[in-house]
């Protein structure tokens, strides 16, 4: 790849990263994203242009707000950073418009499932907005892509099989298991992994998350009553599957062989 492209994808990763950090911050609280302009949630100054360069302007203010001094959270410039280098990596060696085409597809779907996992951390949610908007990226590849009978069916599986067991759960204990949005985000992601994809998705995000919840109880991170987000081990499965899928599809022949 040209070094200026090198360059320029890494760039344009930052400033669609800063995006996704208003998006993480406002969407949940139903704030409007374009409009109303970014403010030091400390003091509530109005931030400068300058204040607002991604990942350099953490760097110069050394970390801190430019009118109060308080500390501006790690999380603004890592996510940043990731948006960044995540553009970089799937940036194309040769551009021509199909490979601009799966570049910006993939690029999509990373920025969605970095929005959905911090908000699902901050506010355990998987919001309609996001999932509607992945939907939307999804569904017109699938059907151009696929066969009708695998998207179809890995959306039916993917929506189906947890909406059925947790139906099941609530009616044997009164409780909700799953939310509303993860299972929304399964039935989507059945349209581009098709049926054995969103079948093993199911399982090994369920693995995920149970080996996850296990080793914060044990480390006095969480109590056995605190509800832990599932979106996050959802999010780390699918993206193994869809940015790594050779590696995904030898755990996959290895699990249907079992």
């Amino acid at each position: 790849m040209n070094l200026l492209y090198e360059i320029y994808s890494f760039v344009f990763g930052l400033i669609i990263g800063s995006f996704l950090n208003v998006v993480i911050l406002r969407l949940p609280v139903k704030k409007n994203l374009v409009s109303t302009r970014s403010a030091c949630p400390a003091c509530g100054s109005q931030l400068k242009w300058f204040h607002n360069l991604p990942l350099f302007s953490f760097l110069f203010l050394r970390g801190k707000c430019g009118y109060c001094g308080q500390r501006i959270s790690w999380r603004y410039p890592l996510i940043e950073l990731l948006t960044g280098l995540v553009s970089y990596w799937l940036f194309p060696d040769v551009i021509n418009v199909a490979s601009m085409g799966m570049y910006l597809f993939m690029f999509s779907i990373a920025c969605v499932f970095i929005c959905h996992l911090f908000i699902d951390l901050d506010h355990k949610l998987l919001l309609d907005n996001l999932n509607l908007y992945l939907l939307a990226i999804i569904l017109p590849y699938s059907v151009i892509n696929f066969y009708w009978t695998y998207w179809a069916l890995g959306c039916a599986l993917g929506f189906g099989m947890p909406l059925l067991v947790t139906w099941l759960f609530y009616k044997l204990r009164g409780q909700v298991g799953l939310g509303g949005g993860d299972i929304k985000l399964f039935g989507i992601l059945g349209l581009l992994l098709g049926p054995t994809g969103i079948f093993f998705t199911i399982f090994l995000s369920c693995f995920v998350g149970a080996i996850i919840g296990i080793l914060l109880i044990v480390t006095k991170k969480m109590s056995k009553e605190n509800h832990m987000p599932f979106g996050p081990s959802i999010l780390m499965v699918a993206a193994f599957q869809i940015f790594f899928p050779k590696y995904a599809y030898i755990i996959e022949g290895w699990f249907f062989r079992i």
